[in-house]
């Protein structure tokens, strides 16, 4: 195990909001009338569909080559 540093880092203040309470607000059923188009997915949902079928693909292409 190493020694202390020769420049210490000092204490300094956390992240704004990291330990507030936070709760989940619910906001019952919304309206959505007949004939809307469906919402867009957000980046994060987007991503992991992206990765979901990359990881199909490559698993469909390899059964492919090895049959």
């Amino acid at each position: 195990m190493s020694g202390p540093s020769s420049a210490p880092r000092g204490e300094h203040a956390g992240r704004p909001g990291a330990t507030w309470e936070t709760e989940l607000a619910i906001i019952g059923e919304v309206f959505v009338p007949d004939g809307q188009p469906e919402p867009r997915p957000n980046r994060a949902a987007r991503r992991a569909a992206a990765r979901a079928a990359r990881r199909n693909r490559t698993t469909t292409t390899e059964e492919t080559d090895h049959a």
